[in-house]
């Protein structure tokens, strides 16, 4: 069975939000073990970075992928 295009938007919607969640926890939990010390702002602004670069890095991945299909 194939997903719908509308399902697969709102997976690939719902991949971004709990990926950003994750990265900003992430940073909140890990970042003073190493003793870097972020204020909330912060940790939501880097949050937003890494995930415009990892929807960037996975579109990049999906068109590699799809290139070697159609060869």
């Amino acid at each position: 069975m194939k997903q719908s295009r509308l399902m697969s938007l709102a997976e690939a919607i719902a991949n971004v939000f709990v990926g950003y969640g994750v990265a900003v926890v992430t940073q909140i939990l890990i970042f003073p073990i190493f003793g870097l010390h972020t204020t909330l702002a912060q940790n939501l602004k880097m949050g937003a970075i890494f995930t415009v670069v990892s929807i960037a890095r996975s579109f990049a991945l999906r068109r590699v992928f799809e290139a070697i299909r159609v060869r």
